[in-house]
């Protein structure tokens, strides 16, 4: 119990200065917050090509993949290049030689990630439903909340994964990460069905947790739709979960070995 107790306050630790990290660039944040934002609302806006009766439920639509996109791609984002802000901030070396586990430095990072993201998600969708006057009156908000955060799971899995780019590539890293966010963002029908791709890329769909995420996010907001129809999605995304997330740890593990073997964990070079 003292040792779990210990790695507890350690990875409590760890979440707490990301935090601290956030607070410190806060004009950053601002921007960040405002341009994500702005994407939304002009991705909201399209649908006002539509003819006014269609209005309502495009910019809904639209506007769901669009915030869950933010969310699900920042989280992805902050925890796939948590070993890229270290380097940045030259802490990498001390957090690697730590006296903790590396599994409660990782739900640190995990922890904090899934907290900035919720918190700004959160603020970039009472934003844009005070400016679309946006209403969902069959809203299943608890199976959409479920969705929500049972879709991190597979998403930190993945994140987790791809840690160990940056970790061992220092220059191309973290621009590695961002082409399978890329790639997600293609195939996962975040402002269009998947029903619209080329059938030779199509099947990649049916391999993105997003996919699954938006369409049971969507049919819980736009259709009230109960458990029995959120289920299968939400099993998909869990069994994702169970096996993205010891996935990771495995890997990140193996590719740390490889990064302390051959002197990769420097800041420069």
């Amino acid at each position: 119990m003292a040792t779990l107790s210990r790695e507890l306050r350690a990875g409590g630790a760890v979440l707490v200065r990301n935090l601290h990290m956030i607070r410190r660039y806060a004009s950053w944040e601002l921007v960040f917050f405002f341009y994500s934002v702005i994407n939304v609302l002009t991705i909201g806006l399209i649908a006002y090509a539509e003819p006014a009766s269609r209005r309502g439920p495009e910019v809904l639509y639209l506007a769901i993949g669009a915030l869950l996109w933010g969310f699900l791609s920042l989280l992805f984002q902050e925890v796939a290049n948590a070993i890229t802000y270290e380097r940045w901030e030259g802490t990498i070396e001390y957090s690697f030689m730590a006296p903790i586990r590396r599994i409660s430095y990782l739900a640190g990072n995990v922890g904090g990630a899934l907290l900035y993201s919720l918190v700004r998600s959160a603020l970039a969708l009472v934003a844009v439903a005070l400016f679309f006057h946006l209403r969902a009156p069959h809203v299943n908000a608890v199976g959409a909340m479920a969705v929500m955060l049972v879709s991190a799971v597979p998403f930190v899995g993945l994140g987790l994964v791809m840690t160990v780019l940056p970790l061992l590539s220092t220059e191309r890293g973290a621009q590695a990460t961002q082409v399978i966010q890329g790639l997600m963002l293609l195939v996962s029908g975040v402002y269009y069905p998947v029903s619209v791709l080329p059938v030779w890329l199509r099947w990649l769909s049916g391999l993105s947790p997003a996919t699954y995420t938006l369409e049971a996010e969507r049919m819980a907001i736009l259709h009230g739709a109960g458990w029995s129809v959120l289920a299968p999605d939400l099993v998909r995304l869990a069994v994702t979960g169970v096996v993205l997330v010891p996935l990771g740890l495995v890997v990140f593990h193996e590719a740390e070995r490889y990064a302390l073997r051959t002197g990769r964990l420097k800041r420069n070079g």
